[in-house]
């Protein structure tokens, strides 16, 4: 038996970073849902103990450093499973994007195990095991639109945004998270995101406040470290997307427009500039 799964990007409508924490972490706040840009995932068992990889990108481990790796060992550890898996990822996400590329990758491969399996993992069990293998985990578990605390693992589901479209650049280049972090201060950040606007701008389904809410405290570091990011950026507002972020710790920026006709020109303004661009609607309730 075959099992699919869909594995959508993620992209950051805030993201707040409140403190350094303790463990080394940083005390996050932010809005996360998610866009109609996704890998496939294909989940066949195998009649031997073991987890086979493929791909047809050639740009990602498919060993034990794959996060879908880590979710079928994971799950295949925690439940006693003697059967083997072979998962083919078919890769449409950027990597290393700031989109959650791997981490929806590794909530799908748990999601289709559970299937495969028949093993009866409730919602809230399985984000319990994404939070094992990464912040992200368990938003891309369940998907939708959340406001996300603590390390990311602490999840609030809210409402979906107003239904829009959004374009997604990727300049090529890669960021690493740990390093952005690493070069934010905390306790310095001089501008925060106002979460609880852009909640109720969603709830009211208020696209122009929702726009103007948009906000990111790793931008600062990101764009500074990388002028390319801070270049399409400013290309995008210059070409009319109503609301323009970066995703997550970077490099890919999205513009979010209320018309198709202006994505379309974003996106093809955007095409002479930068290789990877997508333009997608975002995913609601009415179209997931």
């Amino acid at each position: 038996m075959k099992i699919m799964e869909k594995a959508a990007a993620k992209i950051n409508l805030t993201l707040d970073v409140l403190r350094k924490r303790d463990d080394g972490y940083h005390e996050v706040e932010m809005i996360m849902t998610m866009v109609d840009l996704a890998d496939r995932i294909e989940m066949q068992e195998l009649p031997r103990d073991t987890i086979i990889i493929s791909s047809q990108a050639g740009y990602i481990p498919l060993d034990e450093k794959n996060l879908a790796f880590q979710a079928a060992k994971l799950i295949k550890d925690r439940y006693e499973v003697k059967h083997g898996v072979y998962i083919h990822l078919d890769k449409k996400i950027p990597v290393a994007a700031g989109l959650a590329g791997g981490s929806s990758d590794a909530a799908a491969t748990l999601r289709g195990l559970n299937r495969l399996w028949r093993l009866g993992i409730g919602d809230q069990e399985l984000r319990e095991l994404g939070a094992e293998l990464g912040s992200d985990v368990p938003f891309c578990v369940t998907g939708g639109t959340a406001v996300a605390r603590g390390r990311g693992e602490k999840l609030e589901f809210i409402d979906s945004p107003p239904g829009c479209w959004v374009v997604l650049a990727k300049p090529p280049i890669n960021v690493s998270t740990a390093d952005v972090y690493g070069k934010l201060r905390a306790d310095r950040i001089e501008r925060h995101p106002d979460t609880a606007a852009v909640i109720e701008a969603i709830r009211q389904k208020d696209f122009q406040a929702l726009c103007g809410g948009l906000g990111n405290v790793l931008e600062e570091v990101t764009l500074s470290l990388y002028p390319e990011v801070r270049q399409l950026k400013d290309c995008m507002v210059r070409l009319g997307a109503d609301g323009v972020l970066m995703s997550g710790s970077g490099p890919t920026v999205f513009g979010i427009c209320a018309k198709e006709s202006k994505a379309t020109r974003v996106y093809n303004g955007l095409r002479g500039f930068c290789k990877e661009v997508y333009a997608v609607r975002l995913l609601t309730k009415e179209n997931n």
